[in-house]
């Protein structure tokens, strides 16, 4: 299981059964799902199976996926997750979701702060890759307010419900990140 991180606001915490309502409501919606190169969800079972592979994967230590959760009511509100988790090259790849109805409250700023904090010091991870979406300006903003630089553009590198996206890939180094965060 893994580790409650808390935050001022938010907290990253395990997904349970009990998220799956939530889950469903963030990825169904088609604004959210465009950008995350997943199907988007129609059916609770759709989010019960999201939750048994993220179970699965943290098994095999190549995902981690946290929950979002606000403070004050336990609420879920998205998810915040290291995927492709290389442990010999001690290197992974940031992925984070957030409910529209969240979006603009600076609830994905400290929970990526907080993912970004145990990633570099807790798990000894020194290089975070993220993959987004030209359209994405919010998230590539975030991800370059927190020091993220940008390393490359790829011309249609996701097939995503028939749609060819292009990718801006960024990166950030642990040394990066203490410069940054102190």
């Amino acid at each position: 299981m893994l580790p409650t991180l808390p935050g001022t606001r938010v907290q990253l915490r395990w997904l349970t059964e009990r998220d799956v309502p939530d889950l469903l409501e963030i990825f169904r919606d088609p604004e959210v799902a465009r950008f995350i190169g997943i199907p988007r969800m129609a059916t609770e079972k759709d989010a019960r199976l999201l939750l048994t592979e993220i179970e699965a994967f943290y098994d095999e230590r190549t995902l981690f996926q946290w929950g979002i959760a606000r403070l004050e009511d336990g609420r879920l509100l998205g998810t915040v997750s290291l995927a492709d988790l290389q442990w010999k090259n001690e290197r992974a790849e940031i992925g984070f979701v957030l409910g529209r109805p969240h979006w603009g409250h600076g609830y994905a700023e400290e929970a990526v702060r907080l993912l970004l904090d145990h990633a570099f010091e807790g798990l000894g991870i020194h290089r975070i890759e993220a993959d987004v979406d030209p359209r994405n300006v919010a998230s590539l903003k975030l991800l370059e307010k927190l020091g993220f630089q940008r390393e490359g553009y790829l011309p249609e590198r996701h097939l995503i419900d028939g749609e060819r996206q292009d990718s801006i890939f960024l990166g950030l180094l642990a040394h990066q990140w203490g410069v940054l965060s102190s």
